[in-house]
């Protein structure tokens, strides 16, 4: 039953628009479409290397891009140029390096008061307070400048993060990289005595005199004693150079650019515990990475919503995290997440509570994204380093591609045998089924065209190998498409030693786990593909009790691995 107060008629008609809304986004599949609102033929023209756009929040509806070099550009609603309203100086430039994020006070319309995140001439991360005078609200007053918090960066000039936002709090974040070089090497982000590869959070001062930041009394390492600074709102981050609140719900959204093979999307809800652990460098996306120490990481981590292999046909080399699109100019996109990647020019759309398999993804969109930013009613924005600006739109489309209920697959007479478990199709042409030797370059194995039955059923006989990656690339009949998660088969004996998880059925949220040898860690997938639980282990055999978290009745595959193999088995929980 819906009980609605308030103003009665207007709060329920409220409520009834934003579930038409969401129910009419997660029915149609959006297509986007980019309009250059700052480019050579626009007054100002060009920009250099934008990395940055944002809004005051003081109902003045201009947007501010941050340049790179240092320079702020400040345009009005319409992206006429009002002129270059702050050069930051004391930078380094160049590569990862340079003038960040800006962030304005929640109080910014009374107080005029901004932060900037740089990178300064020793190479450390600083983030710095200036104001604005109320007689030129688009001309800042340099001599303002006082440093708020400076972060050492020694040895490497990337992987400096950077990006600043204030949360429905009142206090400032901003996510840091681990420091830079391969493999995070010093294991910043898992370290706790230092700020780097970490999520940070701090309340700043406007006072005069230092320091300039306190930390929240809910922090949750506050007590945690001298290893664990008090700034630090979670661990094991490698390279967040773009994130978000979604300003509905303030959900986090973090994209964390990937190493070698895998860059992610994280999602933390705003009622989830602080202090956690994003797990690199143990985890590259959802995968173990061979080249992390101090693996297991004590404690479990959460797992990203989803990763993409550094494949430009299908994902890229470097994410951008978008915004969740909470405007009112184009509801198909509502409650929609939009991230990017850099280098692949490929833009994806995350529909509402989706999971990776519901992921649509437009290729070759843009290249050189090189972040989102929002206006004040919610409309986004995003700029490449070509010097423009862009206006997303979207429009209602077709049917999102079929979502797959489970995709499992297994050795029969000297081939793999996959099936898949579709839900209900409409508007699906087909299913290209694609295999791998890496899990990174796929190959196109076969077609099954879509017959709108339940179930599917594929052979391939790949020739000699021990272990395969498939995937479904699902099409639609206007020949837009969308990536099942991938499964892996092993033709190894050693990947095939029986259950081990008992008993299969399970009633009391207990599994019960023998480790006939030693394992890394313990994933529970649910049947859509996404990770919804995960523990590490201590590497050594015998048997243990896996306690679970509430979860829906249904199907679980429970994944063992180590940086050899892994095994998975299939559960039920009633």
């Amino acid at each position: 039953m819906t009980h609605c107060y308030a103003n009665g008629r207007t709060f329920c008609s409220l409520l009834l628009l934003l579930f038409f809304l969401k129910s009419f986004s997660s029915l149609a599949q959006p297509v986007i479409g980019l309009r250059s609102v700052v480019n050579a033929a626009t007054p100002g023209g060009l920009l250099s290397k934008p990395v940055d756009i944002v809004n005051a929040g003081d109902n003045s509806q201009r947007l501010f891009v941050v340049q790179q070099d240092g320079t702020i550009r400040v345009y009005d609603q319409n992206f006429n140029n009002l002129g270059n309203f702050l050069t930051v100086t004391g930078l380094s430039t160049g590569g990862e390096r340079g003038l960040l994020s800006m962030a304005f006070h929640p109080n910014y319309a009374s107080n005029g008061f901004f932060f900037v995140y740089y990178t300064n001439t020793n190479g450390d991360i600083e983030v710095a307070r200036y104001q604005t005078p109320a007689a030129t609200p688009n001309l800042a007053d340099p001599s303002t400048k006082t440093v708020v918090i400076t972060i050492p960066h020694p040895g490497q000039t990337n992987h400096n993060g950077g990006k600043l936002l204030f949360g429905a709090d009142g206090y400032l974040y901003f996510a840091t990289g681990d420091g830079g070089g391969g493999g995070d090497v010093p294991n910043n982000a898992q370290t706790g005595s230092n700020l780097l590869g970490k999520m940070i959070r701090i309340n700043v001062s406007t006072g005069t005199t230092p320091p300039f930041y306190s930390i929240p009394a809910d922090n949750p390492f506050l007590a945690a004693g001298d290893n664990i600074r008090d700034e630090i709102w979670a661990f094991g981050l490698r390279n967040p150079f773009r994130w978000s609140f979604d300003r509905l719900t303030q959900d986090m959204w973090i994209a964390d650019v990937g190493q070698g093979a895998w860059e992610e999307v994280n999602h933390l809800p705003a009622n989830a515990n602080a202090g956690v652990n994003y797990g690199w460098h143990c985890f590259e996306g959802t995968h173990p990475y061979p080249g992390g120490t101090g693996c297991p990481i004590a404690g479990a981590t959460i797992s990203p919503v989803l990763d993409y292999p550094h494949d430009n046909a299908t994902g890229g080399v470097a994410v951008i995290g978008g915004f969740v699109y909470r405007g009112t100019t184009y509801p198909a996109m509502y409650g929609y997440y939009l991230f990017a990647d850099e280098s692949s020019g490929n833009i994806w759309l995350l529909p509402p509570g989706g999971t990776a398999t519901d992921t649509v993804q437009f290729k070759n969109a843009l290249t050189l994204i090189s972040s989102f930013g929002e206006s004040e009613t919610g409309e986004i924005y995003l700029t490449n380093l070509n010097g423009q600006v862009y206006a997303v739109s979207a429009t209602a489309g077709a049917a999102l591609p079929v979502k797959i209920n489970s995709f499992t697959g297994t050795t029969v007479n000297g081939g793999n045998q996959l099936t898949w478990l579709s839900g209900v199709e409409q508007q699906v042409q087909q299913y290209e089924v694609e295999y791998s030797t890496d899990g990174i370059h796929f190959l196109q194995a076969g077609i099954v065209p879509a017959t709108g039955a339940a179930s599917y059923h594929f052979t391939h006989k790949p020739g000699n190998g021990n272990k395969w990656y498939y995937r479904l690339k699902m099409v639609d009949l206007d020949g837009r498409s969308a990536y099942s998660s991938t499964i892996i088969i092993r033709q190894d004996n050693n990947s095939r030693s029986g259950n081990f998880v008992s008993p299969s059925v399970i009633n009391n949220a207990v599994l019960q786990v023998r480790l006939d040898e030693a394992f890394t860690g313990l994933q529970l997938v649910n049947m859509e593909g996404r990770v919804v639980y995960h523990q590490t282990l201590s590497s050594s055999s015998g048997h243990i009790a896996v306690y679970l978290p509430g979860l829906p009745h249904g199907q679980y595959l429970v994944r063992l691995y180590n940086n050899e193999k892994q095994l998975t088995q299939k559960i039920i929980l009633q």
